[in-house]
């Protein structure tokens, strides 16, 4: 079940603390970058990020979270996490879908990953997402950049 994540409940901000960096530790291991920002991200930094989270449970369990923001017509998608145990179960699409459904009244969404994050690029690809550009952010580490426009009918 998909749901907002609701970050007055402490326990449910910290499982999703704790899958945050379980993700993300799997994608430096992949990408060979350990400096990615939620790794390095406090709890309280996670807290306050401002950032508009929606969780796929099952069960009890918080098994993936996505994360956006909007600014005007834009929304950028900043988190996309799926615990380690729940990957390969369609979760990350599922919660990507659940984004562009709730607000399908944004013509622009944007998103960036590691350039060697394959399973996340193809994620985006999939997803009509086409690649923008490739971005040098640190010394010979890059990240792709996405963006997907919704055509006027």
């Amino acid at each position: 079940m998909i749901q907002i994540i609701d970050f007055q409940n402490n326990q449910v901000v910290k499982e999703l603390f704790d899958l945050q960096r379980a993700s993300y530790l799997v994608e430096a291991n992949l990408i060979g970058f350990e400096e990615i920002p939620p790794l390095k991200e406090s709890f309280e930094e996670l807290m306050n990020c401002g950032e508009s989270f929606l969780g796929y449970f099952e069960g009890e369990e918080l098994a993936g979270a996505i994360s956006y923001t909007i600014n005007g017509q834009e929304l950028t998608i900043c988190r996309t996490v799926v615990s380690p145990n729940h990957f390969r179960k369609g979760i990350a699409q599922k919660l990507l879908k659940a984004v562009e459904d709730t607000h399908n009244d944004i013509p622009v969404f944007k998103v960036s990953t590691g350039k060697d994050n394959y399973p996340a690029k193809n994620l985006y690809l999939k997803d009509g997402f086409t690649l923008v550009e490739n971005i040098e952010v640190a010394p010979d580490f890059f990240i792709s950049t996405f963006e997907k426009r919704k055509v006027d009918k």
